[in-house]
């Protein structure tokens, strides 16, 4: 009988004992496949992207396949890499805000709130009460445009067209509203350290009163499309089972955790901005499968349009924004703030050497965190699933590659 291969440090096959040779795996894949089981079906290295339609970014997945079932799953980063945290190093404070907006490119407001806190913190600068409830306000208007984003691509991953035309019209909309806030549609550059940067503009009270008018109404149709359908139930329910024990160890946080019975939730665990003048609640899943995270946020959806309402009827008087140097040089120590962006805990982990540009920064990326549960997640599903669990976790590259 003939030999067996198996892998070789160098050779690709080496000579065992057997009757099959297991074929050279690709270059850099650090998992070595189970190989050749009792009936001789061979397993299949697939590969998943980087140019696959449905990866929500340029992402790269290795897929280890014994027939149509995923056995292992690796992720493959960097596509996007652009050193963000690097060229921090080189920018004075004050011009940190268009980098982060080009991490997480869906909900740039986010991040610069979270820089802004965390320069606040290292200069001890107080923040006006009503730079607070306006960085809500855009934070809030922001996560339903990112939420969104999400719901129609989602549907768009299980087949289902209709929805991401809605979604849409609804995410239009809003950022037509930002961009009169903020000055644009998607590079923000709008929450600096010490508030905002500019008040916020007549008429805008008037706009998010007429998009809330009719957004419950909306958020119901969609859950009929979508969570209604037989189709769409049967693809989620039951698929891509990440639990709470599991959710946790990697570190997980955001709809995706929340979708496991975790009540965590930044905002209420370290209330920022105006959020502890405000009520709401956080909506939690059971069971941790796909469809607890689609539940989990489309209830969010609803809750934002709560907050929103709220703080328009909240929002206090007086200044925009504190008076902070153009040349800002915090005192030399290091500051940690956080925020819970649409996909979780983004933090902001500053480092000054006293100098106006940050001696290190680092971006704890919430997306990379949900991201690396992606084997445990697909491993014992099928290959027509995996699209589907991916989708729901709600990644993006931006963030996660920086």
């Amino acid at each position: 009988m003939s030999d067996i291969g198996r892998i070789g440090p160098s050779t690709g096959v080496v000579p065992t004992e057997g009757a099959h040779r297991i074929p050279v795996l690709p270059r850099g894949l650090r998992r070595a496949p189970s190989g050749i089981d009792e009936v001789a079906t061979e397993h299949l290295i697939v590969n998943m992207g980087p140019q696959h339609p449905s990866t929500h970014g340029v992402l790269h997945i290795l897929l280890e396949l014994d027939g149509e079932v995923v056995v292992a799953a690796e992720a493959s980063l960097g596509y996007l890499h652009r050193g963000i945290e690097k060229l921090v190093e080189h920018r004075r404070y004050h011009q940190i805000g268009t980098l982060l907006d080009r991490a997480d490119y869906v909900s740039g407001l986010h991040s610069e709130t979270a820089l802004a806190m965390a320069v606040e913190s290292l200069a001890g600068i107080e923040v006006p009460e009503k730079a607070q409830w306006i960085r809500s306000l855009v934070m809030e208007v922001n996560r339903i445009t990112s939420h969104m984003l999400w719901l129609g691509t989602f549907g768009l991953d299980l087949g289902a067209m209709a929805p991401f035309l809605y979604t849409m019209r609804e995410r239009e909309a809003l950022l037509d509203i930002l961009e009169a806030i903020t000055g644009s549609r998607m590079m923000f550059n709008y929450v600096r350290p010490g508030g905002v940067l500019a008040d916020l503009p007549a008429g805008i009270g008037v706009a998010l009163d007429t998009f809330l008018a009719t957004f419950d109404g909306y958020m119901d149709e969609y859950d009929t499309l979508l969570g209604g359908n037989e189709i769409f139930v049967e693809r989620v329910r039951g698929v891509g089972v990440i639990d709470a024990t599991t959710a946790t160890a990697f570190g997980m946080t955001g709809a995706c955790l929340r979708a496991a019975g975790v009540d965590y939730d930044v905002r209420k665990a370290a209330p920022y901005a105006a959020y502890a003048h405000v009520e709401f609640e956080v909506p939690l899943g059971t069971v941790g499968d796909c469809w607890d995270r689609y539940a989990v946020r489309m209830e969010e959806l609803r809750w934002a349009g709560r907050l929103i309402r709220q703080l328009l009827d909240g929002m206090p008087e007086g200044d925009h924004t504190a008076k902070v140097p153009k040349g800002l040089r915090p005192p030399a120590g290091e500051s940690y703030a956080a925020v819970e962006s649409p996909r979780g805990e983004l933090g902001i982990h500053l480092v000054s050497d006293g100098s106006d540009r940050p001696y290190r920064m680092r971006l704890r990326s919430p997306a990379y965190f949900n991201l690396a549960v992606i084997d445990e997640a697909l491993s014992g599903g099928l290959v027509a699933d995996a699209v589907a669990t991916l989708g729901s976790l709600d990644i993006v590259l931006g963030e996660i590659d920086r």
